[in-house]
């Protein structure tokens, strides 16, 4: 049985930084990234400051079907050593990828208007020189941060090369800690049947030119898909699901344990996993399937390394795990 998390460390201070939402805040070397309506914030332990405007990519005025959960707006996401941040439209077509320290643009995206409104926008920085973006509803491909240079070329239509072509609508990625595996955590097929998948983007980077259409499935989800989902470990992954939380062997997609409770976006360290629920952030033990701690009135947005943070009411809290 893991052993419960004891003591722990907490912080706050007055910030007066306001997300555009709770997808608008993101890990930064020494403190965190925020969106906001002036542009892009750094904020560290005791001083946050403008590093400069920022305009959003447009979407086009489509009609949609959006649901009251999936709501079109940003995500912000930085790269570890935090020169690079990216501004993608969840629900939406559009992304920016920026050079912070050149303060230029480093590449555009758009991943098409197919059916882009049921999952989040396809976005990883997979370390400080590469990120991987969707570059179509099906595609994914990864570029050079430096240059937005494409690194991947190959062929994928169905006209073109019906063995690779994936009929898949690609959702929101989650590399794994070593950023060695890819999850596309709400990835769905038609008709419409949640379908997670591991890619391994070691081999795809070596040479494995087609990696991304031949992912491994690790579960069939009957109309399920777009729902919290977290690496344990370099080799499970807790899905989460209307009857609970799956647990998955990324090798080989074999379960390796289910347990009911945890509602609320998910995030693993040291072999437990929090969640963001209503009351507050959860702890719970997947070997025990049981909830461990509960930290009441706490609901963080944004998790580095064992340090979760919360930003609202003018206010940054976070708490550091004591493992």
């Amino acid at each position: 049985m893991s052993t419960p998390p004891r003591g722990g460390t907490w912080s706050a201070r007055a910030c007066p930084v306001r997300p555009l939402n709770d997808r608008c805040l993101a890990p930064y070397p020494e403190g965190w990234l925020a969106l906001t309506a002036e542009g892009f914030v750094r904020i560290t332990d005791d001083d946050q400051w403008l590093i400069g405007p920022v305009v959003l990519p447009e979407e086009r005025d489509v009609e949609r079907n959006d649901g009251p959960d999936r709501p079109r707006g940003p995500a912000l996401h930085a790269s570890p050593d935090g020169r690079f941040a990216a501004i993608v439209s969840d629900y939406g077509q559009y992304g920016t990828v920026v050079d912070l320290d050149e303060w230029v643009t480093v590449r555009h995206l758009d991943r098409d208007w197919n059916d882009n409104e049921w999952t989040r926008f396809p976005f990883a920085f997979l370390d400080e020189e590469k990120f991987v973006a969707a570059t179509d509803w099906n595609r994914l491909d990864v570029f050079e941060s430096a240059t937005g240079r494409l690194l991947t070329e190959r062929t994928t239509t169905r006209e073109d090369n019906p063995e690779h072509y994936l009929g898949y609508f690609l959702g929101a990625l989650h590399p794994s800690p070593s950023g060695r595996a890819l999850l596309l955590t709400d990835g769905w097929a038609w008709h419409p049947v949640g379908i997670p998948l591991v890619i391994d983007c070691a081999a795809w980077l070596a040479g494995d030119r087609h990696a991304p259409e031949h992912g491994r499935h690790l579960a069939d989800r009957d109309d399920v898909w777009d729902t919290p989902i977290a690496w344990l470990d370099e080799h499970t992954v807790a899905l989460q699901g209307p009857d609970g939380v799956d647990l998955r062997e990324a090798a080989t997609g074999r379960r390796t344990g289910m347990f009911a409770g945890p509602v609320g976006r998910m995030w693993g360290h040291g072999g437990l996993l929090y969640v963001a629920a209503e009351a507050g952030l959860e702890v719970w033990d997947p070997a025990e399937g049981a909830r461990i701690e509960l930290l009441e009135g706490f609901t963080p947005i944004a998790h580095n390394d064992g340090t979760f943070a919360e930003l609202r009411n003018d206010q940054l809290r976070t708490w550091t795990t004591a493992r």
